[in-house]
């Protein structure tokens, strides 16, 4: 398996794994407990990792969403709470849910070494999302660690394709209608709101897909054979773990 054969079949477990912990119910009662109530402990769960900032902020590092039902969410829940505070919980679900799915997984250990091997080896510059991820303290037990792992690589895709997007000439708003058109409604857009689209922005979108991969492979290359076996294997076991 080549690293790039790697990033084509880990990168996409990742991003149906990673956010697992986002609306299970015990986040959800978390965010009660703070006095979050419907998206505020989503939005500033998930971007309190940056800090004391302005909404715009966090819509930039997100991409997708529409910028209104950002500052709404965002600016209600920090009236609440400081936003690394609820930052710093939201992760602590993540942890959480790994102490309950993925204990019971074979060879887990062989998982976290790999992952974390990605995750030391990858550059930050430009990645602000994951940046702010990557700088939090992460979960010693390796259920906890984990999830928080698998979470955070998908924060590093997530954080490239943001930059290979905009590299290939789309806007994010263009990105999302076309590459999640049944999902509009769930990120605050209306049909009413969709960009021009056709065969020009689904060429770019394949290039953006590309490039995606290029930014991120290099941090994968640092697995021998046996750890991006270890890795994928793990992924795998994972998503059944966390999806079912």
């Amino acid at each position: 398996m080549t690293p790039r054969d790697l990033v084509s079949q880990v990168c996409p477990l990742f991003n149906d794994s990673g956010w697992a912990y986002y609306f299970t119910p015990d986040t959800q009662a978390r965010g009660a407990e703070l006095g979050l109530k419907g998206p505020m402990f989503y939005f500033a769960g998930r971007g309190g990792v940056l800090g004391d900032c302005d909404a715009d902020v966090v819509t930039a590092a997100f991409g997708y969403f529409n910028p209104d039902v950002v500052r709404r969410a965002w600016e209600a829940a920090t009236a609440v709470k400081p936003a690394r505070e609820i930052g710093r919980a939201h992760w602590e679900c993540c942890a959480q849910l790994g102490r309950q799915k993925l204990a019971n997984i074979p060879n887990l250990d062989a998982f976290v070494a790999a992952a974390d091997a990605v995750n030391n080896a990858t550059e930050r510059d430009g990645l602000s999302l994951y940046a702010a991820f990557k700088a939090e303290p992460m979960a010693t037990d390796l259920p906890g660690r984990a999830m928080q792992l698998v979470a955070i690589l998908r924060e590093f895709r997530g954080s490239a394709h943001l930059i290979a997007v905009r590299a290939s000439g789309l806007t994010t708003k263009q990105a999302h209608f076309s590459k999640r058109p049944n999902d509009i409604a769930m990120f605050g857009w209306t049909p009413e709101d969709a960009p021009p689209l056709g065969d020009d922005v689904a060429r770019r979108m394949k290039a953006a897909e590309d490039l995606t991969d290029e930014i991120v492979l290099p941090a994968y290359s640092v697995l021998d054979a046996a750890g991006a076996q270890a890795l994928l294997d793990g992924a795998q076991a994972i998503k059944i773990a966390v999806t079912s």
